[in-house]
């Protein structure tokens, strides 16, 4: 059973939910859900987020100097988290590192787009909020998996 779709399903559930009782949302609307699968691996979950900030540090900086705003902005946080997680998922490091992978040496930030949509929330409503309504949330979508399938999940 393939608990991608379920999980993305949960998620924008959870985040609609978060977004109208407490006004803030889980870094865009799918990302609980796929942060949700990769809960077993806390280090692509820490990677991941890392590469959220580093996005949106480096699009904060280049504001500075070349007007970004609106849909030019949203595209460059996607773009550039894009970037750089392509980058990461290249380096070779301890062999410590990407142990459930295979190869021993992977990084793996999760998904293609989520670092950026996570930077665009961080932009727009704050790191601490971001960060810590998208851990939650993606918690609260892990626990309803675990619920519904009466397993703990190795996705």
């Amino acid at each position: 059973m393939n608990l991608l779709p379920i999980s993305i399903g949960i998620g924008l559930a959870v985040s609609l939910m978060f977004s109208e009782l407490f006004g803030l949302v889980a870094g865009g609307m799918v990302v609980p859900g796929y942060i949700a699968l990769s809960m077993s691996r806390p280090l692509d979950v820490v990677l991941t987020v890392a590469v959220g900030i580093l996005t949106y540090a480096i699009v904060h900086a280049l504001s500075s100097t070349v007007v970004i705003y609106g849909r030019r902005r949203t595209v460059i946080m996607i773009l550039i988290g894009y970037l750089l997680g392509m980058s990461l998922s290249t380096l070779s490091i301890s062999p410590l590192v990407g142990e459930h992978h295979g190869s021993g040496t992977e990084l793996v930030i999760i998904g293609y787009i989520i670092p950026g949509l996570i930077a665009i929330w961080i932009d727009r409503q704050g790191m601490v909020e971001t960060i810590s309504v998208l851990l939650i949330a993606a918690t609260v979508v892990r626990l309803a998996l675990i619920l519904a399938f009466g397993m703990e999940l190795h996705a």
